[in-house]
């Protein structure tokens, strides 16, 4: 099953599930949030796929029209939008430890020294997907931000304007929702464009948290249900209506060094990431990214992740924000 969430007539809000064939959206009845349906499918201790089919109602609309209008949301936000985490980790996939490496132009020292990032990346190769029961080696770990950093699908990524640089971070994103007791229940997962400053990360490692405070984008389908093994599609960067650029999107456990469970159990350790009702957007990390591959991003260009299993492609177009002058005052 696959959820959308959407605006229609004056605004209202609605979540529709996306049809079988994927051109039209089925609205769910009484519903105007996936944060409202997973609360309820909680306190009544059903699936949040059983609880929707159950409320499907008869309204279908039709789904290039609703993207092309820009009436699609993201597939998952909060009430209160500071009470919406978005954190991540990366050197999770195999082949991201060489797309870090050759994004920071690391070379190995004469005695056959690794990078911090082969360094991590071998420990998850070793400990990241530990037996039932059992905890693994943790993972690399950051923060995005939170909900307000979340632009929709089909809308630009601003990158701020003292970044350097803005490229994608294709990758596919958990989604959270901590219960009554403090136990995260997993919604589902989504694709997301993390979207990055690369090059205030190259300048030095220590960079890393401030090339990461940016928007990103998630959506536009939440995938309710287990994720596949194998996940396969594209990435590409389009400049002027031609794909400029273009690489694999490899995802799934099978393309991956550490095991969900254990990104989920070295996220959730942290107790003020269970706090009842809190709701986590957590980026699983990216496998390929254009900056590796020499790809200067530019004002205009249009970033795709396109996931067969996710349904439609995850679309934005790079732009820059505006300053917005600050002062800091003593009290």
């Amino acid at each position: 099953m696959r959820l959308v969430q959407l605006t229609v007539g004056e605004g209202e809000r609605r979540v529709g599930m996306v049809e079988p064939e994927g051109g039209r959206i089925r609205l769910v009845d009484g519903a105007r949030s996936v944060y409202e349906l997973a609360e309820r499918a909680i306190a009544k201790g059903q699936g949040l796929a059983d609880l929707v089919h159950a409320q499907l109602g008869p309204d279908v609309i039709d789904y290039d029209d609703f993207l092309d209008r820009g009436r699609v949301l993201a597939p998952v936000d909060h009430p209160e939008p500071a009470r919406f985490w978005i954190t991540g980790t990366g050197l999770t996939h195999l082949g991201s430890a060489q797309a870090r490496d050759q994004m920071h132009q690391i070379a190995r020292s004469g005695d056959g020294e690794l990078s911090d990032s082969m360094k991590i990346f071998r420990m998850g190769i070793e400990g990241g997907k530990p037996p039932e029961g059992e905890t693994g080696v943790q993972p690399e770990w950051f923060f995005k931000g939170v909900g307000t950093c979340v632009v929709p699908p089909e809308a630009p990524l601003a990158m701020p304007e003292f970044a350097l640089a803005g490229a994608e971070e294709a990758e596919i994103v958990g989604v959270y929702l901590n219960g009554p007791d403090g136990n995260p229940w997993r919604v589902g997962f989504a694709l997301g464009n993390e979207f990055s400053d690369h090059v205030t990360e190259a300048i030095n490692y220590m960079y890393v948290a401030h090339s990461k405070l940016r928007v990103c984008s998630i959506g536009p389908e939440l995938l309710v249900g287990e994720l596949p093994a194998h996940v396969e599609g594209a990435v590409r960067v389009v400049r002027d209506g031609r794909p400029l650029w273009e690489g694999r999107f490899l995802s799934g456990e099978d393309n991956m060094s550490h095991s969900i469970r254990n990104l989920e159990h070295h996220h959730f350790k942290y107790s003020m990431f269970r706090r009842p009702g809190d709701l986590h957007a957590f980026f699983f990390g990216a496998a390929v990214m254009s900056c590796a591959h020499g790809v200067e991003t530019q004002v205009g260009d249009r970033f795709e992740i396109d996931v067969p299993a996710f349904g439609r492609p995850l679309r934005n177009t790079l732009a820059r924000a505006a300053g917005e002058p600050f002062l800091v005052r003593a009290l």
